[in-house]
């Protein structure tokens, strides 16, 4: 064989059964002759034979496809081609993908189709979908049928087995856009039928399972990434005309720079006249020359805010700091930004902003889906659109209310420097659009996690504290409480502010009832320190966090230099009431179940502890980078604990006094 023999010139394949034939052979007649092909084994020569049958129907197919005469021929052909897929023992993935790529060039090619020869093709090769994802031409048809005709059955009864195989399946919409094209393109016409979002419901439903957990691991990051897409191109035309849109630092901070700004399309100040500028000297109506930017389809107004630069202004020069309960009625630099999109980038929103919702109800995704959006993974203009941000506040509040750590702490930012679902959320915020209420939530479930700390309160000391003062002065009992901490653990330096912060407190009367007992601790612990008490304690084995406290409440240990709690039922509770120990040098927590959250509050607050004994705790690397802090530490034991090799490293980098370690049986050793 000195030419290779086409496929398309093979007119005949058989196997070779006749008396005393070779073995394992094949022949092939093509023009001018035959050709004999000799396999090792019988396994081999069929998989031949199936492979060389295959080859010269496909062949077949597509040239009779590719000159389509009559339609009623065609679906003829198609349904043929598709039962040959089917019933064919080859197992390969080209098997099913091939007669899917052909059908899709016909429909490229075709584009004078009937909606009628549309459903009758889509259902011939429905059997084909159900264990393969659509070529990308395929997709491109399925979208333009969904958004024809939304109403069609073929959505409901073919397109819905596909749809749930792509979201259980893929594994990465970046490869394969199309995919979510259509996947989004079918939500959007399950939106269009009667009962609307409660067949996107029943949807959502199916995908998540009737079981508590879901099975499938993929199908929530692949319902994200269809709903910020999908949400994406509702602001996308703006996006695009708009190259030098402000960012969101210059939209909270306020755009002061937009006369530095060159937008691509034509601005029409409104300049406001001198008798409104005086009726609207009020802290609440002070809004000044707003800027419309239009766009075929899309409204965006801009409006400042001079009335807080104006009393900056006037306090420039005064050495006096400004009394912080005004400072609060002053609203902030921030400009807002009121956005109206088209009625079908509306549906669109309306529609993906109500999967979000529907997905963080379900217990089992919010840790994912606070994760996914932990860096707000949306376009500047969306979190700038009021409608946008008070939607997806339903989002925050279900993470706001999950007492899961892994869920609340999503609301803050991903890294330092970046903003997060706390700060567009809270009083300032360009999300914000209460009265503080979502704010004084989040504050209360991460002060109820690990984060009741001196480096959360600095936070909030140095951004919030305004919006904590007047929350406070208006009764909220966690504002009261944080504002207790701030006094307690001196976060506040300046006496000016300690004082407007207990004047706050004692104009309510639940801030006066905490203020009172905040006094009152104080005293004692001065007592405590007055009175001495031993220098060593050891408390007995199978004792609590309770047992503590009532230990340490009734008597004087202010002079308590040495504590073991070993073998003891202690936890990370117990941490609060061990901070209240001036004199502590010496702790000993060997095989208790003090973790990770009671390590960092101690390291914060035992700055002059010297030994410190963790030998089987559940501590792990989150809670021992805290120790870097403890200067004071020449003694440490973390045998038979979850450290690791780095932290080790960092910890002897900044703990210059260590001089006794013990890491045996850990990842260091």
């Amino acid at each position: 064989m000195e030419n290779s023999i086409s496929y398309s010139a093979i007119e005949d394949v058989q196997l070779l059964s006749w008396e005393n034939a070779p073995k394992y052979c094949l022949q092939l007649t093509i023009p001018g002759g035959t050709v004999l092909l000799q396999a090792a084994n019988s396994y081999l020569r069929d998989q031949w034979f199936h492979s060389l049958q295959w080859k010269k129907k496909i062949y077949k197919y597509k040239k009779v496809l590719s000159n389509p005469s009559r339609w009623e021929v065609v679906l003829k052909e198609i349904r043929t081609l598709v039962d040959m897929a089917l019933t064919s023992p080859l197992q390969d993935d080209s098997i099913h993908q091939a007669p899917l790529e052909i059908v899709s060039k016909l429909l490229s090619e075709n584009n004078n189709l009937t909606t009628q020869d549309h459903e009758s093709i889509i259902v011939a090769i429905a059997p084909l979908l159900e264990n393969n994802h659509p070529p990308p031409d395929l997709c491109e048809f399925f979208c333009k049928h969904c958004r024809e005709r939304p109403r069609s059955m073929v959505v409901i009864e073919v397109f819905t087995p596909v749809v749930q195989r792509i979201l259980k399946h893929n594994m990465d919409f970046g490869k394969c856009p199309r995919l979510r094209l259509f996947t989004q393109e079918y939500i959007l016409a399950l939106n269009e039928l009667n009962a609307g979002m409660e067949v996107v419901k029943k949807f959502i439903h199916s995908m998540h399972g009737p079981t508590g957990q879901c099975p499938h691991p993929r199908v929530l990051p692949n319902l994200v990434a269809v709903c910020l897409a999908a949400i994406y191109s509702c602001y996308e035309e703006f996006i695009n005309s708009r190259d030098n849109s402000p960012s969101l630092k210059e939209i909270r901070n306020g755009c002061q720079q937009q006369c530095d700004r060159k937008p691509n399309l034509p601005l029409r100040l409104l300049h406001t006249s001198p008798d409104l500028v005086s009726q609207e000297a009020t802290l609440n109506e002070s809004r000044l020359k707003p800027v419309i930017v239009t766009s075929n389809e899309i409204h965006v107004e801009v409006e400042r805010n001079n009335t807080a630069n104006q009393k900056m202004t006037a306090n420039v020069g005064n050495d006096s700091e400004p009394n912080l309960i005004d400072c609060l009625m002053v609203s902030p630099t921030c400009s807002t930004m009121s956005i109206e999109l088209s009625a079908q980038a509306d549906r669109i929103l309306g529609c993906y902003v109500e999967i979000l919702k529907m997905l963080s109800d379900y217990d089992d995704w919010r840790p994912a889906l606070a994760s996914l959006l932990q860096p707000i993974p949306f376009p500047k203009e969306a979190l700038a659109h009021e409608k946008f941000t008070k939607e997806l506040k339903y989002v925050i509040q279900r993470f706001a209310e999950d007492p899961r750590q892994e869920v609340h702490s999503c609301l803050l930012s991903v890294r330092a420097g970046k903003d997060g679902w706390f700060q567009l959320y809270s009083p300032g915020g360009v999300a914000c659009d209460d009265d503080g209420e979502l704010f004084a939530s989040m504050v209360h479930i991460l002060m109820g996690s690990c984060y009741k700390t001196k480096k959360f309160l600095l936070s909030l000391a140095e951004n919030k504290l305004g919006p904590c003062m007047l929350l406070a002065l208006r009764g909220n009992q966690t504002m009261v409480e944080i504002l207790c901490l701030m006094l307690e653990y001196n976060i506040i330096d300046n006496n000016d502010t300690q004082l407007q912060i207990i004047s706050t407190l004692e104009s309510t009367d639940v801030g006066k009832r905490m203020y009172e007992q905040l006094c009152d601790r104080q005293r004692e612990l001065k007592e405590l320190q007055r009175k001495g008490g031993p220098t060593r304690l050891t408390l007995p084995s199978k004792s609590t966090d309770a047992d503590l406290a009532r230990l340490l409440s009734s008597g004087s240990f202010g002079n308590l230099e040495n504590l073991s709690l070993a073998f003891t039922n202690v936890t990370s509770a117990c941490a609060e009431h061990l901070i209240k120990l001036p004199s502590l040098k010496q702790l000993n927590l060997w095989s208790t179940q003090f973790g990770d959250a009671g390590l960092r509050l101690l390291s914060e607050h035992l700055t002059m502890l010297q030994v410190l004994n963790l030998c089987e705790t559940p501590v792990t690397d989150a809670g021992l980078l805290a120790l870097s802090s403890m200067k004071s530490l020449c003694s440490l034991n973390m045998n038979s604990t979850k450290l690791s090799a780095d932290t080790y490293e960092d910890l002897k980098a900044k703990l210059p006094n260590l001089k006794e370690v013990d890491v045996r049986y850990t990842e260091a050793w």
